[in-house]
C-alpha cells in the first residue's frame, strides 16, 4: 500500500523528532566543532601570511624589521629575496595543501570505512596539530627555513587533513536519518565557517607577539580538541544499545517513502540483485571498495557537479577580501569583516535549501533552483554594487548553500541508499569521493581565478564562475528530471 506523499512526510516529521536523543545533540557538537577545528587551522594559516611573508624576506624590505636583533635578520630573513617571492611561495604551499589534501580524501574514505572512524578522526586531529605546530612554531623558535621542509610538512599536513570530512559525515550519517538530514546537516555544515571565524579569533588574539604563537595555540586547541573526541565521540547508535538508522527507518521504508537519490521500479529491482551488503545482518558488513562506491547512483554525477561548485564557492573564500580590496578601494581589515557576510549566506541558505528538501524529499529540484538563482546573483555582483553586504550575503545563500548541501546532506544519502541499505560501510568511501573530487576542482580553479584576472580582468572571471555554475546545473540535471518525475507522482497520489 502506498501512502500519499503528504501523509509520508508527516509520517517522516514525527520519525524525526522521536529518534533523537541527548546522544545525538554530542554527537553534533563533537563532529561540529572537531572539523571547526581543523578549518581553524587552515584559516590562521591564511591569517598570518603577511607576517609570515615579511619574516622570510630581507630586513631592509619588510616593516618588521626593527623588532629583531641584526644578527637575527641576517640569518632568518634570506629565504627569499622580496615580498612577491614570499608571496608566491605561500600561494604555492596552498596550492600544495588542496592537491595533497583532494588525494588524501579519496584514501581516508576508504580508511575511515575499515577503521574506527573514531580513531581515524582523533588521529587526524591531533597529528595534523603536532604538522601545524612544527611548520609554524618550531621552525620559527629555531630559526630554521627551508623550502623543501615547508613543503614536505604542508603535504602531510594536507593527508592528515583529509580524515576530518569522510569521518565527521560518515558519523553524523550513521545518527541522523534521511527524514531529516536536509535540515539538520545544512545547519551542521556551518562548521567551516565557524571554524574560519574561530581561526581568525584564535590568530588575531595573540599575532602581536610573533606569528608563531598563532600557530602554537591553533594546533594546543585542535589536539586537545581531538584528545576529547578520541574519550567522547559514539561513531553510531549500536554503542549504546539503540538501533541503527537504517533499523528505525525500516517501517518507514515498507511504506513506500521513495530514497533522496531516487530510482524507478525497475532500477530498484536491479539494486535488489546488486545487494552490497549481506542478507545476514548477524555477518558484519563488509566495506564497500572504491569502483563499487563510485558504480552507485549519483555518486559520479554529484561528485562532478560538486567539482565545478566547489571551484566557485572556494575562489570567493580566497579571492573575495582581494577582489573588494583591489577592484572597489576597501582597506584589507573592511573587506575581510565585509566578506565574512558570504559565509553568513552560506549558513543561512545551507540551512533552508535542506529543509526544504526535507520536506519535497528531494534535493535536486531545489539544487537546482538556487544555482539558477546563483548565476544572477553572480552578475550582479561583478557590477559597481555588488560591494553592498546583502548581495554579499544573496551571493553565499545561493552558491554556499548548495555546496554545503552537496558536501553533507547528499554525500550521506549517497552513502546510504538502497544499494547499501543497513550498512554504514560505504559512507565514508562516498564521501572522499564527492569531496575529494571538489577538492580537486577547487585547486585547479585557484590557478584558473589569478591567471583569468592577470589576463583578461575580473569581468572573465565572474565570467568563469557563471559558466561553473551552469556546468554544476548540466551535471545534476538527469538526477532533477529523475526526481521531478517521482515527485509529480506523488502529488497525483
Amino acid at each position: 500500500i502506498t501512502m500519499p506523499g503528504g501523509l509520508r512526510r508527516q509520517s517522516a516529521s514525527r520519525a524525526l523528532v522521536s529518534q533523537f536523543s541527548h546522544h545525538h545533540v554530542v554527537v553534533f557538537l563533537l563532529t561540529f566543532f572537531s572539523y571547526s577545528l581543523l578549518h581553524a587551522s587552515r584559516k590562521t594559516f591564511s591569517n598570518v601570511k603577511v607576517s609570515i611573508s615579511s619574516q622570510w624576506t630581507p630586513s631592509c624590505l619588510n616593516a618588521t624589521a626593527l623588532e629583531f636583533q641584526p644578527y637575527e635578520l641576517w640569518n632568518s630573513s634570506h629565504l627569499f629575496p622580496n615580498a612577491e617571492a614570499a608571496t608566491l611561495f605561500l600561494g604555492t604551499l596552498d596550492t600544495i595543501f588542496l592537491f595533497s589534501y583532494a588525494v588524501g580524501l579519496f584514501v581516508s574514505g576508504i580508511v575511515g570505512d575499515r577503521l574506527n572512524l573514531r580513531w581515524v578522526l582523533s588521529f587526524g586531529m591531533c597529528s595534523s596539530a603536532l604538522v601545524v605546530f612544527v611548520f609554524g612554531t618550531v621552525t620559527e623558535w629555531l630559526h630554521f627555513y627551508n623550502k623543501w621542509f615547508y613543503c614536505c610538512l604542508w603535504i602531510v599536513n594536507g593527508l592528515l587533513q583529509s580524515t576530518g570530512w569522510p569521518c565527521v559525515v560518515a558519523v553524523m550519517g550513521n545518527w541522523f536519518g534521511k527524514s531529516g538530514r536536509g535540515f539538520v546537516f545544512g545547519l551542521w555544515s556551518a562548521c567551516a565557517s565557524v571554524g574560519n571565524i574561530l581561526g581568525a579569533f584564535l590568530a588575531s588574539s595573540v599575532l602581536q607577539y610573533g606569528y608563531e604563537y598563532a600557530f602554537l595555540v591553533t594546533a594546543s586547541v585542535q589536539f586537545a580538541g581531538g584528545v576529547i573526541v578520541f574519550c567522547g565521540l559514539l561513531t553510531s547508535p549500536k554503542e549504546v544499545g539503540l538501533p541503527e538508522v537504517g533499523e528505525e527507518e525500516a517501517s518507514t521504508e515498507e511504506e513506500a517513502i521513495e530514497p533522496l537519490i531516487g530510482n524507478n521500479e525497475d532500477e530498484d529491482e536491479e539494486y535488489r540483485n546488486y545487494s552490497i551488503q549481506a542478507a545476514d545482518t548477524s555477518i558484519q558488513p563488509q566495506a564497500i571498495g572504491f569502483i563499487q562506491a563510485c558504480c552507485l547512483p549519483g555518486v559520479i554525477l554529484y561528485s562532478l557537479a560538486y567539482a565545478c561548485l566547489k571551484l566557485v564557492n572556494y575562489s570567493f573564500f580566497f579571492w573575495l577580501p582581494f577582489y573588494l580590496s583591489n577592484n572597489f578601494g576597501w582597506k584589507e581589515a573592511e573587506a575581510d569583516q565585509l566578506s565574512i557576510w558570504y559565509d553568513v549566506g552560506g549558513i543561512i541558505g545551507g540551512t533552508i535549501q535542506g529543509l526544504i528538501s526535507d520536506v519535497l524529499q528531494k534535493r535536486a529540484p531545489v539544487l537546482v533552483f538556487s544555482l539558477i538563482l546563483a548565476i544572477g546573483s553572480l552578475l550582479g555582483y561583478s557590477r559597481e554594487y555588488s560591494s553592498h553586504s546583502v548581495l554579499l550575503a544573496v551571493s553565499g545563500f545561493f552558491i554556499g548553500g548548495p555546496s554545503n548541501i552537496i558536501s553533507s546532506a547528499i554525500s550521506a544519502d549517497l552513502g546510504r541508499q538502497e544499494m547499501v541499505k543497513g550498512s554504514s560501510e560505504a559512507l565514508a568511501t562516498v564521501t572522499g569521493i564527492v569531496d575529494g573530487t571538489g577538492s580537486i576542482g577547487a585547486a585547479v580553479g585557484q590557478y584558473l581565478v589569478s591567471l583569468i584576472q592577470e589576463n583578461l580582468g575580473w569581468m572573465w572571471v565572474f565570467y568563469f564562475f557563471i559558466l561553473m555554475t551552469s556546468s554544476t546545473i548540466v551535471f545534476i540535471f538527469p538526477l532533477l528530471v529523475r526526481e521531478l518525475k517521482m515527485l509529480l507522482e506523488d502529488l497525483r497520489m
